[in-house]
């Protein structure tokens, strides 16, 4: 007896021992852990990985950048089921430890015991929180200890509720899916809200192991997971017997979904990107920065289009360059290796690669790349004649084996047009496909708003995934007559008038600044003589201009044009210059008639609206010079951009001795503007918001008659073709440079302004008849006709200082009361010509009513 008791005691002891040991050990363990470890307040305050996204002004995304895809959520858009699906499979005790669960750790170490590694670990979610934010992912008892301790020490500093957010937006869950937003977007392109309780439950088992249990590579352990976690959820009661029934049946509907824009513009993308990375450095990427555009999603979905489509009709025309690639005994080949061929040639846009199976007379059959079949036929492919040269086809196909040949690899498009065939009792709808190729050549078009330059399209050229050279920014072309505007504002403000005389003749240079004789010339060879300036511009006359430039002087001309912000290093320091023989890009073009289409006043084109960091606080709003004299909230309110300015002191001081205006709606007053133009004293009034004003370069009385000159390039000029858009506030340029390398058309009015460029990347000629009125003209148009849709017709105001008279067409001189054939024109007062002292002739030539329209000219 003595014996046992002795035992006992000596048993009590050793447990006694082993606990004050083991108590001693976790103390030190405590002691020399616990200063290294991180402060758990840092939770409250930290900065999660969040990609960089880009969005259109009307919030549609256009890009996401980053490395880590996660969408930050608060813990009350969580629906309850999606919280407890996570704690019935992770911790179904987390509202009742304080970070640490006894059983769950007891539990871990006997399976260590039992089989010699680490199993579950017997983490908490609060545990899991600490190990992913401050601690690395190796299997060892330091970082155990260490992942308690900080669990007990955030469990001090948070709620339950904050805890479990953190979990929620930090978690990973394969495919670059961060966080339970991303994971639902990336598995089923949906918010979390949206989601079924059986894939809530198929999420909420990917943290356990991303890989293993993922559904798009293991389906079959994944569906294993997801019922045991819907068992869980029923036995622990968050979800009732007919619940789980349900969702158990449910079949895996899981498939990727990438981070899809919802409107294409890729190369204004790369542009907000490379400002971001240079702003921020590689925090651009990671710091959840939020990107908004000036750009209107459905202007920039159609310029996107147009361009597309004006590239391919012009492909079209110059016929059929033949197979991309050629299958060998296609006939001997299966299915699979005819895709395996396929997948090495890359989809562009909407052109998908197919082989040609079988031919006839009337249809092609043809394999594509995503396995559908379809058919081709020759009705829709007449215009594959085959190539020969730039400016010559062969003959008019008259069957599809005049075309394509089986194991032809080509490029084709998907056509809207579908047909039910029925064959042997059965009934299949057939996939009609048109035939198509890659374009070869490349356009660019910008789009502006002339108030404030805020961009409102941009396309760098037909694929940006095909070539990211961006050709709006990048590309520097000769402009042709699309620059000769700019000579003729020039002229117009030094004395010049719609009615001068210059003779339209042929001229011969012999200039040291040239490197040879230069004879410049009219494209159709006629001559006209002595031809008035308003004519001379809308049938873009080459020997007006350069006869104009002559008497203005280029000095005076760069001068002047420098205005605009042109480069003109980059122009001609000769007559050339009249021909827009100089070097520019689009944006550079674009930003010029912008000012044309506001009536002189320098706005500067820009493309980003606002940066926003993670926490929605606004980093840069941009602030623009606006085109108005006076800024009045009743100018700015069609644009939204009243609330980026603030009122002055003045106003404020106004408010407050004025008891009867209320919320500061006094109208805000004129803006002294900083022009050379004179204002008279009484104009000037206390200004009610700082709001910049741009300011005035050219004279609004000059502009005002190179607008109306250039609308006569719409209704009888070389841009005629603009008429199908039934508007009469559009005016505009063609231009077409030597040898039809560059073809050009830009056009506005007071709202829009757009020009579009076509041409080849190595400069080579478009072709016979490919004038800046065939290649570019349809795609500014395609583009205007839904920019403008439902919009009011905009007129340029006309300013004080214009004198409208009745001229002589062949003098340019004021007309006699009984001259039949006199003509309105618009001159600024101080320069109405005189009375014309010669006998009126009865003639029908001039005609200024009687449409004209001529082949566009070599420039």
């Amino acid at each position: 007896m003595s014996y046992f008791v002795s035992f006992s005691r000596f048993l009590l002891w050793s447990i006694l021992a082993a606990f004050a040991g083991l108590g001693t050990l976790a103390a030190a363990l405590y002691l020399y852990l616990t200063p290294g470890l991180p402060d758990a307040e840092q939770l409250k305050h930290t900065q999660l990985q969040v990609p960089l996204r880009v969005y259109t002004s009307d919030q549609k995304l256009v890009a996401e950048y980053g490395e880590k895809r996660r969408t930050p959520i608060h813990i009350e858009n969580v629906p309850e089921q999606f919280k407890n699906a996570f704690i019935a499979a992770e911790d179904n005790q987390f509202y009742e430890h304080q970070g640490v669960s006894i059983k769950g750790l007891i539990r871990a170490s006997l399976e260590l015991v039992s089989t010699g590694s680490i199993q579950s670990g017997g983490s908490t979610i609060t545990m899991q929180v600490a190990k992913n934010f401050f601690l690395s992912r190796e299997r060892t008892f330091t970082r155990k200890f260490n992942e308690i301790l900080l669990a007990l020490q955030i469990e001090q500093e948070l709620t339950k509720d904050e805890i479990l957010e953190l979990y929620f937006n930090k978690i990973y869950f394969g495919n670059r899916a961060y966080g339970i937003e991303a994971a639902a977007q990336a598995y089923y392109g949906k918010s979390i809200q949206e989601l079924t309780l059986g894939q809530m439950a198929m999420i909420a088992g990917l943290p356990k192991a991303p890989s293993s249990y993922n559904p798009l590579a293991n389906a079959s352990r994944a569906l294993i997971r997801r019922d045991w976690i819907l068992g869980r959820m029923h036995k622990l009661h968050f979800i009732s017997s007919e619940d789980y029934n349900e969702a158990i049946k449910q079949p895996i509907t899981a498939s990727y979904h990438g981070a899809t824009p919802e409107v294409e513009a890729p190369y204004l993308a790369e542009m907000a990107r490379k400002y971001m990375t240079d702003s921020y450095g590689e925090a651009a990427y990671e710091d959840g920065y939020k990107v908004t555009l000036t750009v209107n999603s459905t202007l920039q979905q159609a310029a996107q289009s147009a361009v597309r489509a004006g590239l391919e009709s012009y492909d079209r025309r110059h016929g059929y360059r033949g197979p991309i690639a050629t299958i060998n005994e296609i006939e001997t080949k299966s299915t699979s290796a005819i895709l395996s061929n396929l997948n090495t040639i890359p989809t562009i846009e909407a052109l998908i690669p197919g082989a040609v199976l079988k031919v006839s007379d009337d249809i092609a059959e043809i394999l594509l790349k995503n396995s559908q079949t379809g058919i081709i036929k020759i009705a829709e492919s007449k215009w594959a004649s085959p190539y020969l040269s730039v400016n010559s086809k062969g003959a008019t196909p008259n069957t599809i084996t005049d075309i394509v040949k089986p194991g032809d690899v080509i490029y084709t498009q998907i056509s809207p047009e579908q047909t039910e065939e029925n064959n042997n009792d059965e009934t299949k709808t057939a996939i009609y496909l048109k035939l198509a190729q890659l374009p070869q050549a490349q356009s660019a078009l910008i789009s502006i708003r002339p108030f404030d330059g805020a961009v409102q399209a941009l396309v760098g050229g037909y694929s940006f995934y095909q070539s990211k050279y961006n050709r709006a920014t990048q590309a520097k072309r000769q402009p042709g007559s699309n620059f000769k505007p700019f000579i003729y504002l020039s002229a117009l403000e030094n004395g010049a008038t719609a009615a001068t005389l210059i003779n339209d003749a042929p001229i011969v240079f012999d200039d040291d600044k040239l490197e040879s004789i230069w004879r410049p010339e009219n494209s159709s060879g006629k001559f006209l003589g002595e031809t008035r300036l308003r004519k001379a511009l809308y049938q873009s006359k080459n020997l007006v201009s350069i006869r104009l430039l002559q008497d203005l002087g280029i000095k005076t001309a760069l001068s002047y044009v420098a205005r605009f912000g042109f480069d003109t290093n980059a122009l001609p320091h000769d007559l050339s210059l009249a021909l827009g023989s100089g070097t520019l890009t689009p944006w550079d073009i674009a930003s010029g008639y912008a000012i044309l289409a506001n009536g002189g006043y320098k706005v500067k084109p820009y493309f980003i609206d606002r940066i926003e960091n993670a926490n929605e606080e606004i980093l840069f709003e941009s602030t623009p010079e606006l085109a108005c004299m006076p800024c009045t909230p009743e100018k700015l309110a069609p644009y939204s951009l009243l609330h980026k300015f603030t009122p002055t002191p003045e106003a404020f001081s106004l408010a407050l001795s004025s008891p009867e205006v209320e919320d500061n709606t006094t109208p805000a007053q004129e803006i002294i503007p900083t022009t050379s133009q004179s204002i008279h004293e009484s104009e000037i009034q206390t200004p009610m918001y700082d709001i910049p004003s741009a300011q005035r370069i050219t004279d609004p009385r000059a502009t005002y008659i190179l607008h109306d000159i250039m609308k006569d390039v719409i209704t009888r000029g070389t841009g005629r073709r603009a008429l199908t858009l039934k508007r009469s506030d559009i005016a505009g340029k063609t231009g077409t440079t030597n040898d039809q390398k560059d073809a050009w058309f830009s056009g506005f009015n007071t709202e829009l302004a757009t020009s579009v460029w076509v041409g080849f990347d190595q400069p080579e000629t478009l072709g016979r008849r490919e004038y800046g009125a065939a290649a570019a003209l349809p795609i500014w148009i395609d583009y205007m006709r839904i920019a403008l849709a439902g919009t009011q017709e905009h007129h340029l105001s006309q300013p004080h200082g214009l004198s409208t008279v009745r001229i002589n067409p062949k003098t340019g001189k004021r007309a006699q009361a009984n001259d039949t054939n006199a003509i309105f024109e618009i001159f600024r007062t101080e320069n109405t010509p005189e009375l014309d002292s010669t006998k009126p002739i009865p003639s029908h030539q001039e005609g200024e009513n009687t449409i004209e329209i001529t082949p566009e000219e070599i420039f």
